[in-house]
């Protein structure tokens, strides 16, 4: 098996001799990748196929390669017809690979808005699905406890809420600390330094500690419950649950569910300790207020109103987590970009979830004039 090369001028003429069939496939490739110095420098290539001996689907696929390759390169190419049925076959395999490689074209943005627009009512649809499932399967767990994964609900507890302490601790402690200096040099120009501790406190309590604990564990245990999940799911470890008469909303959602209900609002009032006390040392550091008057000041802002405007919230913050991330996991598909893209998705609109549900308490408490 070779290939002859013949050049006159700006145009190569190959003329492959032999079998180009599956049992030759490697010397065929080694073959076939030697011609790149051979076109350099040409406008056009011919494929003479008169001295092919044998030509099967292997072989004609590695010669519809080679002319795509040309082509890609800049090469006008040509299948001199010296095997009428080699040409078709190689014509054929081009065919089917043009029909897969579309050429690409732009998409226009009221295309893409329509795309879009197109898949909310499916979108709708299966969330809707997923909720009345998962409303479903409470009575139905409460009627039968044993339906439940209750034992996993310890690790699911120290994963969302002792592991998670950490990092959400951290991320309140800092928002303290910038409440209070941007409070510094806001009030600070009014005289107002003295009403530092109330903002720490309103801000905190009502807005940001939810808000920041919730974004936090969305990132942390959202992502870990839908990639659990996900992996069951491609592993056919969830179809194997449902063969053993195991209702997967019942045995996996709604343990993680109530793992981060009951987690949220601990680590949320953690993190309200803390950003209290972030919010005393910034500014117990850099002005002149004494501690004593700060806590004072700390003191008689805290009231029962800013304590549960901001604690209520963080339940339905949990849920909205838990169950966005139960349900990507369950829908899952495609072995490992299908985990990876499942668990990304979860994030977000984890994420993007959370933020909506703490502005509609946001206003809701302020068309109640709470």
């Amino acid at each position: 098996m070779n290939i002859e090369i013949e050049r006159d001028g700006d145009r190569v003429r190959l003329v492959p001799a032999g079998s180009f069939d599956l049992s030759h496939a490697a010397t065929a490739m080694g073959v076939l990748e030697r011609l790149r110095p051979a076109v350099e420098g040409c406008q056009s290539v011919e494929l003479d196929l008169a001295k092919l001996a044998r030509l099967d689907g292997t072989g004609a696929v590695l010669l519809a390669r080679l002319l795509d390759r040309l082509e890609a390169m800049g090469h006008r190419t040509q299948v001199v017809a010296g095997n009428s049925e080699a040409a078709r076959l190689i014509a054929l395999y081009r065919e089917r690979r043009s029909d897969r490689l579309p050429a690409s074209r732009r998409v226009s943005v009221l295309a893409q808005l329509g795309g879009l627009a197109s898949q909310v009512p499916r979108s709708a649809a299966a969330v809707l699905d997923f909720l009345g499932r998962f409303a479903a399967a409470v009575p139905k767990a409460i009627a039968a406890p044993g339906s439940v994964n209750w034992g996993s609900l310890p690790a699911l507890m120290q994963e969302v809420g002792a592991d998670s302490f950490v990092v959400t601790g951290a991320a309140n402690l800092l928002v303290g600390v910038i409440i209070a200096f941007l409070g510094i040099s806001q009030l600070g120009r009014f005289g107002a330094v003295s009403f530092v501790p109330e903002l720490v406190i309103v801000a905190q309590f009502r807005e940001l500690g939810p808000l920041v604990t919730a974004i936090v564990v969305a990132g942390r245990s959202g992502a870990g419950f839908a990639a659990e999940i996900a992996t069951m799911k491609v592993s056919e470890e969830v179809d194997a649950l449902r063969s053993l008469g195991f209702d997967p909303m019942r045995w996996l959602v709604l343990p993680r569910c109530l793992a981060l209900v009951v987690a949220v609002p601990l680590l949320t009032w953690i993190g309200d300790a803390l950003a209290v006390f972030g919010g005393f040392v910034a500014t117990t550091a850099i002005t002149n207020i004494p501690p004593r008057a700060y806590l004072i000041g700390t003191g008689e802002a805290i009231t029962a109103t800013h304590f549960f405007t901001g604690l209520i919230k963080t339940p339905f913050l949990a849920l909205a987590i838990a169950l966005i991330a139960c349900g990507h996991g369950l829908t899952a598909t495609g072995g490992a970009a299908g985990v990876g893209a499942r668990t990304t998705a979860a994030v977000v609109r984890s994420i993007f979830s959370v933020i909506v549900i703490n502005s509609l308490f946001t206003f809701f408490y302020v068309f109640m004039g709470i």
